[in-house]
This record gives C-alpha cells, structure tokens and sequence, in this order.
C-alpha cells in the first residue's frame, strides 16, 4: 500500500522526484519545506548555489523534519491509534485492553480431536465441491486430499488415549456449510 501510495502521489507532483527516506518511519516526514503540504512525502536531495544564499558555491542537502501528514494518512493514524491499546501503543494507544483470564485455556486431546473431527467435514465438502464441478477437475487427486489422512488421525487418537469419535462440532457444520 505505501508503494501505490508513493505512485500516488508521484504522478500529482509536477516536478521530478525522489521519495523520501523517512516514508517508512511512521512519525515523521522529510520535505524541502512545510509550506508545500502536497509534496511532503518527497523531498528534493540537493539544492543548488542559485536557490540558495549568494555564498554558497557547493551543492547542499537540506532536509527539515516536519510532524505532519498528509490529512488522509493522519486520519487513517487517528484511527488506527483509537484501536491500538496502552500495551501495543503506549503513547497514544486509546482502545481498552481485553482482560486476561483467570487461569490460560490449556487444550485438552479431547479438544484437537474435536479439531481434527470439525477439519475432516470442511475437507468432506471442500472435496464434494471439487469433485462436483468440471471447472475445478485440476484439483482432483492431486496429492492434496486430506479426508481419508484425517480419518486415520482421528482413529488413531480414539485408540492411543481411549477417547470416543465426537460428532461434528458448530464450528465444522457451520463452515462446511458456508463452503
């Protein structure tokens, strides 16, 4: 996206450019002056003895660091700083943060069978899609079918731990319904 926006703004500005160094620093811009809002991501590289003071004989850089944006990228900054909390942004961070639970949600091998299990019935329809449509034939016994492997994975876990096939969970319904 900074690419494109660089693109942007290049092709608006009327003379030849150079894009600025500080465009991947968030705070800061580097310009030829702050009197020209429209060219604040870019900046001239040199001066020469003309533009400059009547002593001057050698070329110079001059590069002043200015605090503004331009007014898109410092609404997008406001916005994103209202969703950033005190922990990810400590200066200017703004959203509350989430409160931590009481004890760490520890998975259980009950819980990645119930995974393996809801994973098998996306795999089922997503293979019910393929193998359905002619436009999708390339997909086809490919290497990448997982149904009959998950299948093993879950048959082998009911075994090792002595755990029972659970059905299908919401989550496995929903989205190979969705599919």
């Amino acid at each position: 996206m900074m690419f494109s926006l660089t693109l942007l703004l290049a092709v608006s500005a009327t003379n030849a450019f150079v894009p600025s160094p500080a465009i991947n620093r968030p705070h800061s811009v580097q310009c030829m002056s702050s009197h020209r809002p429209a060219r604040s991501l870019f900046m001239s590289t040199e001066t020469s003895a003309s533009e400059g003071s009547a002593t001057e004989t050698t070329t110079e850089h001059q590069q002043i660091l200015v605090t503004e944006f331009p007014p898109i990228l410092e609404e997008l900054r406001e916005t994103a700083m209202r969703l950033h909390t005190k922990e990810q942004a400590p200066k200017e961070g703004q959203a509350p943060a989430p409160a931590k639970p009481a004890q760490p949600h520890i998975p259980t091998q009950a819980d990645y069978l119930q995974f393996l299990v809801d994973s098998n019935a996306v795999y089922i329809a997503l293979e019910e899609i393929v193998n359905s449509s002619d436009k999708l034939a390339m997909f086809r016994n490919n290497g990448m079918e997982r149904t009959i492997e998950l299948e093993k994975d879950i048959m082998w876990m009911c075994n090792k731990f002595d755990l029972e096939k659970p059905e299908v969970g919401m989550a496995g319904k929903m989205y190979g319904g969705q599919l």
